[in-house]
């Protein structure tokens, strides 16, 4: 079996396997139509990422720590994952708290440690800032937007994780203490 014509079709590929990150870097993804993202009538500007970078950075690492810990966790399980965080941000919007759980159990590990991550960081927000900043909305936007980013960087395949690994080429390993990035994320 050539793992050229099976990657991540029928091989699951370790991350870290330097045919599939070239594979992936010169792959041509069909672009999504914007148009078609869900969650049209959320609107995230380049200033609102700009203002809410730390959050941003801060998701974006929690939403790939959270996949890598999920043994088994593909692209369309963090889909999945963010698509039942964005619904349970939205009934926050409308005053109700509902949780929504992804029945794919892998989607369903991926959304608690998120969910997790966020309680923790709005926990020790006050501790840097000195007040509560982030608002629910601001979490909903965000959510929005790496949703956007992953119908946009998924390659399709069963078992493709395209968009895990460009995850990944925002944050340098971790050396025992949290590592930070620069922001180039792309607006879709």
């Amino acid at each position: 079996m050539c793992c050229g014509t099976e990657r991540e079709v029928t091989v699951d590929c370790p991350l870290d396997c330097v045919y599939l990150r070239e594979a992936h870097r010169h792959e041509k993804v069909a672009s999504t139509d914007p148009h078609n993202f869900p969650n049209q009538d959320i609107r995230v500007t380049e200033e609102f990422i700009r203002d809410h970078e730390p959050l941003l950075l801060f998701l974006a690492r929690t939403v790939l720590d959270a996949a890598l810990a999920t043994p088994g966790a593909v692209d369309f399980d963090v889909r999945e994952a963010l698509d039942a965080l964005v619904r349970t941000y939205r009934t926050l919007q409308s005053g109700v708290y509902y949780e929504t759980r992804p029945a794919n159990p892998i989607a369903a590990n991926i959304c608690g440690l998120v969910q997790s991550g966020i309680e923790e960081f709005r926990e020790h927000e006050p501790e840097s800032t000195g007040m509560t900043r982030t608002r629910d909305a601001d979490i909903l936007g965000m959510l929005v937007f790496l949703q956007r980013l992953e119908l946009d960087n998924n390659n399709g395949r069963k078992r493709g994780r395209a968009y895990l690994d460009f995850l990944r080429g925002f944050f340098p390993e971790q050396t025992g203490e949290q590592a930070s990035a620069s922001s180039t994320l792309i607006v879709p």
